[in-house]
């Protein structure tokens, strides 16, 4: 059984993949009103990545006996000056998804919650690759600047599936 503590920790990520969730969709919301087509699919991508973090934790609260808590979230963002300042929103929040994954391995240590920390452990593992691929567009749309070819190319790049990416369809 979780502890009090760790079972709050863990409502409080829910709810925290939640929010990145809304705010990835909220992102592709604002690309696809900008005609930003691939940059709008791999946001939504991501979205239903986060999601899928969320329920990730939903159903592992509920394995241990624990009570999911699920709280209101509040509106995202939906005005970006630029497809840049939409993904430095998005490694900012990444960042913050990172400090409290770790928050919560300490928690588990702390808590001798060994089953815990291991399965946060994926989490951690999933946190680096998140902050990097997210990254690595920053970087790219930081050297193409506002040059519309370079825009135009990095975009349909994004919705083709760049290396390392789904190329599925998320919906």
């Amino acid at each position: 059984m979780l502890s009090e503590k760790m079972q709050a920790a863990l409502n409080d990520q829910v709810n925290m993949e939640f929010n990145a969730f809304y705010t990835y969709l909220s992102m592709s919301a604002h690309f696809e009103n900008q005609g930003y087509r691939g940059f709008a699919r791999w946001m939504r991508h991501h979205a239903t990545e986060e999601n899928g973090h969320a329920m990730k934790l939903y159903d592992y609260i509920n394995e241990r006996r624990g009570k999911v808590t699920l709280k209101t979230l509040g509106d995202p963002p939906t005005e970006w000056a630029n497809p840049v300042t939409v993904f430095e929103d998005a490694l900012k929040h990444e960042q913050k998804v990172t400090a409290s994954i770790n928050r919560l391995v300490d928690l588990a240590y702390v808590e001798r919650d060994h089953a815990t920390a291991s399965f946060l452990q994926w989490f951690v593992d999933e946190q680096v690759e998140e902050e990097a691929v997210v990254d690595a567009v920053l970087n790219d749309l930081r050297r193409v600047g506002d040059f519309g070819p370079g825009l135009f190319m990095l975009d349909n790049q994004l919705g083709a599936g760049a290396p390392g990416e789904a190329t599925a369809d998320p919906t």
